[in-house]
């Protein structure tokens, strides 16, 4: 029998691109969250604090990322991505005051290495081809396996990108996913590797025009309600537990969960996901940037380690946050307000401030934890799993998110199981 419905458990980036895409298929869909809010960890929220509307984390696309260009137009968001117009990367490091910024060239050829004005000062040509040993090797690699995890290119390029990517120490990162990384943005050129932020907020970006359009189509999305239990019964999901007894799932509907890796594993026990995770912590202050400010800021020496110029705000983020996720709040915000003035170069008190922790924001984007993503399959014919913790090829990004998505849904409206 083929499907004909669809019940999309989780209203994240990863659940909203199956639904989008399944309705465009004729389904008939229905998608539920158990939080209050649509949009999962990239959700934004008015923070009374602050008195403005900031995003729960600042997450960066590029201009090659594909999925995110497909979801957008297909749901007509409007609202246009802030970045600079070539791909420029400014750096700082807040030990000895040096500044850099890379300047790579639009097309594919990367001459731009060629010039001692755009590529990491002290850097000799011959570094970055060495990079060209990522793209080969096994599964099982990490990074410090392929290169030398060592040098100027690896100190004040390499390194700080690729501990924002993995969202894990970048040594002992999965090699295979740094490869897919670099060709989808710097082995394209400098026009796919364009940092494009999200002004002026994520939901404006991705979640409310989902939203909207869903709601167009008659697609309802039903908010705090959480999924309890699933029932199965040979190679069948049979019922769902929503809090009040089991529903039965009809025999032309299936079922994707589009959870958190835990959510999922506790619901289905046997489904095998990755099980180390690491923090990310943000900041959020509530004062203008300074004129001349880039819009994304990348910093060495302190504990700020990206900063982001938006017209209200001035947000930072820290990956691999777990050394600091614990610690006091006000702590965190001294901290990061003195890494911002030492990077913009300007005195002043401190202003209202947010901090926000994701304990578990990511999966570690190691080759062990990565050998644990599943398929967006599942030993159940009328069940799969979408999430960016899914074998999508990628870590864990909103184009990783965006594309189990679009997986699920070519699986679903593909045929008969």
């Amino acid at each position: 029998m083929k499907f004909a419905r669809a019940t999309v458990v989780g209203a994240g980036l990863a659940g909203l691109s199956a639904a989008v895409r399944l309705v465009e298929a004729g389904f008939a869909v229905r998608v539920h969250d158990a939080a209050p809010h649509a949009g999962g960890r990239c959700r934004s929220y008015h923070d009374p604090q602050l008195g403005t509307v900031i995003d729960n984390g600042n997450h960066l696309v590029l201009a090659g990322n594909d999925a995110v260009a497909r979801f957008r137009e297909t749901v007509g968001a409007t609202t246009p991505f802030a970045g600079p117009d070539r791909a420029d990367f400014a750096f700082v490091n807040l030990s000895d005051g040096q500044r850099w910024t890379i300047r790579m060239n639009d097309g594919r050829i990367p001459w731009w290495v060629f010039a001692k004005n755009r590529r990491v000062p002290g850097s000799r040509v011959s570094e970055y081809f060495r990079l060209a040993r990522l793209l080969t090797g096994g599964a099982s690699d990490t990074v410090d396996e392929r290169i030398e995890a060592a040098g100027p290119v690896w100190a004040k390029l390499i390194a700080p990108v690729l501990l924002a990517v993995l969202n894990t120490p970048p040594a002992e990162g999965s090699a295979r996913l740094t490869a897919r990384v670099l060709r989808e943005s710097m082995l394209r050129g400098g026009r796919a590797t364009l940092p494009r932020i999200a002004k002026p907020t994520l939901g404006a970006a991705f979640i409310d025009p989902a939203l909207e359009w869903l709601a167009a189509r008659d697609t309802p999305v039903t908010l705090s309600r959480r999924l309890r239990g699933a029932v199965t019964d040979g190679n069948r999901v049979i019922a769902l537990d929503w809090g009040a007894g089991p529903e039965a799932v009809a025999e032309d509907e299936v079922v994707i969960l589009a959870v958190p890796p835990w959510v999922a594993a506790a619901l289905l026990p046997e489904i095998e996901v990755p099980d180390v995770f690491h923090a990310i912590v943000n900041g959020h202050f509530a004062i203008r940037p300074p004129s001349g400010a880039p819009a994304m800021l990348g910093m060495l020496g302190g504990t700020a380690e990206w900063l982001f110029a938006f017209p209200d705000r001035i947000s930072v983020t820290v990956s691999h946050a777990d050394t600091i996720v614990e610690r006091d709040r006000e702590e965190l915000a001294w901290l990061f307000w003195n890494d911002i003035q030492q990077g913009y170069g300007f005195r002043a008190p401190l202003p209202a401030w947010q901090i926000v922790k994701e304990k578990r924001a990511t999966f570690s984007a190691t080759p062990a934890q990565d050998a644990k993503r599943p398929p967006a399959t599942t030993r159940w014919r009328n069940l799969f799993l979408a999430g960016d913790w899914t074998q999508t090829g990628l870590p864990a990004t909103i184009e990783g998110a965006l594309r189990s998505g679009e997986t699920v849904a070519s699986l679903v409206s593909g045929g008969e199981r």
